[in-house]
């Protein structure tokens, strides 16, 4: 399939039905498909409306949206702002062809033009294929924080 004929570009509002489609094939991956319980118009909400709080990229390919990277801005008390990759989501045929990688790439740029002290997010123990993706950039892993949360 190959990589020259995807685009890369911001998401627009239309494409949260396909987005929540591949958050939906991520959920089953990661062994976890009942988890998705965000509903489709809070989710245009979080990210179209008046008060935005994330931001995504997409890479399509033939008119068709094959992936995606959600981020949103947090804080460092040490770092400064920071760029906090939620989700990054290739559709299972397209894997291996590097759309990840023009997706990463574009998260760099974009951290770099909003000048962020860099980019953080999380990878199951498990998912070996997105670990070595990763080490590709040569990110460092951090085994000595526990994740915690709350639901309300």
């Amino acid at each position: 399939m190959g990589n020259e004929n995807i685009q890369i570009r911001r998401a627009v509002k239309e494409d949260c039905p396909r987005l929540m489609e591949l958050v939906q094939e991520l959920a089953d991956y990661e062994k976890a498909p009942g988890e998705v319980t965000v509903k489709l118009s809070h989710f245009e909400e979080a990210g179209f409306g008046e008060h935005p709080v994330w931001w995504a990229f997409v890479a399509e390919a033939r008119g068709q949206v094959i992936g995606f990277a959600l981020y949103y801005i947090r804080f460092s008390t040490w770092k400064g702002s920071r760029m906090y990759l939620e989700d990054i989501i290739v559709t299972e045929k397209w894997r291996g062809n590097g759309v990840g990688k023009l997706l990463f790439d574009q998260l760099i740029i974009e951290a770099k033009e909003k000048h962020l002290s860099g980019i953080s997010w999380q990878v199951l123990e498990w998912n070996q294929p997105a670990i070595n993706f990763y080490k590709k950039y040569k990110a460092s892993f951090d085994p000595e924080w526990v994740n915690c949360s709350i639901q309300l």
